[in-house]
Parts: structure tokens; C-alpha cells; sequence
């Protein structure tokens, strides 16, 4: 639209050059200006006027930001749902929040609620303001008159001359290069312009082809992907099968091996074990083991304890005797001894 626009800007100047140089080249350009039209009445239609300012498509505040450019001029309804959602909801969480908010008690009958200053020092509050009129006259002035206008001061001479018609050049004649220099650059200008197009057009024609081959060979490349997994998942499957039946036959022959050799250990274990136990006295008579365990006992504390007074009484009589032939010899003693003194 822009490469058009400008074309027919070029060629509007183009005929207005021609027209005004006297009819020259008006015949070539007359297939022009049906062009032209039809371009002018494509942009007219296709025009749309709007506020820069208010453009989603012009970029403001931070260039690192990612701006979304809408397809459509109409909103989104998805987005609109959104927002109104969020809307109702700040209202209700403001609505919740004014609920829950402690507020101030009603006022006792007979009562009402006055506002009290806090503050350290009380100050008078009053809505009127404290205004004071001053009046002051000053001296009289003249007006300032108007600031003439600068005019510099004239130099040099005055030198004028004649040229009359035709002298300088003819621009009938000197225009005609210029006008066909024009006119062939614009027409090279246009040719290029739609051969550009027309290259643009077929590139973007095998661009789809391209595209539409791609996503042909994707999704064949995606369906064997697919069915490649779904063997080797079906693989995986029947080999993780196999090795859990393996497992299990050989969980199972290691049970009868490991029954028929306890069945073998234990055939000769039970009689050993038996003859061990008894060999032990783990088993044995409860009369037997009574008198073993409780009467012997008794019966040896009880003779230690009699052989012990006996001895005691023993040691007591072997005293008592000794103490008694001690006396029996220190009187005898005694009494052989006053005899003797008796005699002398």
C-alpha cells in the first residue's frame, strides 16, 4: 500500500508537469490515470483515520516489555469475562473488607458521639478562615509608547536588467528531457515495484508449499515416532513379563529345594535335638527336680545351721570348762601355798 501510495504521488506530479507544459506526453499518460483512480479510491477505502496516541500498535515505556499486537480491532471475550471477574471480585473482597472492619458502637439513647483532640496541645478548630484586607495605592505611570520597527539602514547599489521572453529558455523544449527522465523513472520505478510483488507472491506461494510439505513430513515423522514407541513400550512390556515369570519359577523351585532339604535337616534334627534337651535336664522329672531344686537346699541350711549351734556350744563348754579348771588350779595354788606358810 505504501509502494502504491507513493507511485501515485509520483505520477500525480508527473501529469500536473505535463498538463501544465502545454499537452505534452498527455497521451501517454492517459493509461495512467485510470490507474491512478482506482489507487486513490483503494486507499480512500482502505484508509483508516485514528489517534496515535491511543494506537496499541506504537510502543510506550520500556522497549523490553512484550506488546501484543490484537488481530482484530474487537476485544476479546475471554479477556472481558476475565476482567469483569476481577472486578467482581475486588468488589466483593472490598465489600468483605468493610464488613469485617471494627467499627465504632452505636451511641447510648440519649448520648451521641462527639470528635476529642488527643493531641498534647488542644488548638481551636474552625472552618473559617482568617482573611485581613490591605490596600496600598501606587504612583501614576505614563504608557510605555510602541517600540518602532527595525529597519537597517540600506548598503550598496541598486543594478536591475531586462530579460526578455525567450532569452533565459524555452520550457517546452527544456522540460521534455526532464519530463521523460521522470516519466521513465517512475514507470522503471512501478515495474519494479510489481515484479517485486509478483516475486514476493510466488516466494510466499513456495513458502506454503514448503510449509504445507514440512507439516505433512512431521506428522508422518510424529505417527512413526508414535508407533516406534508404542513398540518398544509393547517390548518393554512382554520382556518385563518374562523376566517376572522367570523370577517367579525360580522363586518357586528355590522353595522346594530349600522344603525338601529342611525336610531332609530336620528328619535327623528332631531325635538330636531331643537327646541334646535331655541330656541338657530340659527335660526332666518334676519330683526329681523339686527335691534337687528345693528340699536339698533346705535340708543342707538346715544341718549347716544345726553344725554351727553345735559347734557354738562346743566353744561355749570348752570355755566355760577352761574357765573353771583356771580357778580349780589358781585355789589349789592358793591352798598349798598357806600351809607352807603356816609352817614356818
Amino acid at each position: 500500500q505504501g509502494s502504491n501510495l507513493r507511485t501515485l504521488y509520483q505520477l500525480s506530479s508527473i501529469v500536473v508537469v505535463a498538463s501544465s507544459s502545454g499537452g505534452v506526453l498527455l497521451p501517454v499518460l492517459e493509461s495512467y490515470c485510470m490507474h491512478l483512480n482506482e489507487l486513490s479510491s483503494s486507499c480512500r477505502t482502505k484508509r483508516h483515520y485514528g489517534n496515535i496516541m491511543y494506537d496499541r500498535r506504537v510502543v510506550r515505556g520500556n522497549t523490553y516489555a512484550k506488546h501484543i499486537i490484537p488481530t482484530t480491532a474487537q476485544p476479546d471475550p475471554s479477556e472481558i469475562r476475565r476482567q469483569q471477574a476481577n472486578r467482581r471480585r475486588a468488589i466483593a473482597r472490598k465489600q468483605a473488607r468493610e464488613q469485617f472492619r471494627p467499627n465504632t458502637p452505636e451511641a447510648l439513647e440519649g448520648r451521641k458521639h462527639t470528635d476529642v483532640q488527643t493531641e498534647l496541645y488542644l488548638e481551636e478548630l474552625s472552618n473559617i478562615i482568617a482573611t485581613t484586607d490591605i490596600e496600598c495605592q501606587t504612583d501614576p505611570f505614563l504608557d510605555r509608547p510602541a517600540t518602532p520597527l527595525f529597519i537597517p539602514a540600506k548598503s550598496g547599489k541598486d543594478v536591475e536588467t531586462q530579460i526578455e521572453e525567450g532569452e533565459l529558455f524555452d520550457f517546452d523544449v527544456e522540460v521534455q528531457p526532464v519530463l521523460e527522465v521522470l516519466v521513465g523513472k517512475t514507470i522503471e520505478q512501478s515495474l519494479l515495484e510489481v515484479m517485486e510483488e509478483e516475486e514476493l507472491a510466488c516466494l510466499k506461494a513456495q513458502q506454503r508449499a514448503f510449509e504445507e510439505l514440512r507439516n505433512n513430513e512431521l506428522a508422518e515423522v510424529q505417527r512413526l515416532q508414535e508407533m516406534e514407541r508404542r513398540h518398544n513400550e509393547e517390548k518393554e512390556r512382554r520382556i518385563a513379563q518374562q523376566r517376572e515369570v522367570l523370577r517367579k519359577e525360580k522363586e518357586i523351585a528355590e522353595k522346594i529345594a530349600a522344603r525338601a532339604y529342611t525336610q531332609q535337616y530336620l528328619a535327623g534334627l528332631l531325635p538330636a535335638v531331643f537327646t541334646s534337651l535331655r541330656s541338657h535336664g530340659y527335660f526332666y522329672n518334676p519330683v526329681e527336680k523339686d527335691i534337687e531344686t528345693n528340699f536339698f537346699p533346705w535340708l543342707m541350711n538346715e544341718v549347716n545351721n544345726r553344725v554351727e549351734r553345735r559347734y557354738t556350744a562346743r566353744e561355749i563348754l570348752d570355755t566355760m570348762i577352761y574357765d573353771v579348771t583356771q580357778k580349780r588350779l589358781e585355789r589349789f595354788n592358793e591352798e598349798e601355798t598357806q600351809p607352807e606358810k603356816s609352817d614356818s
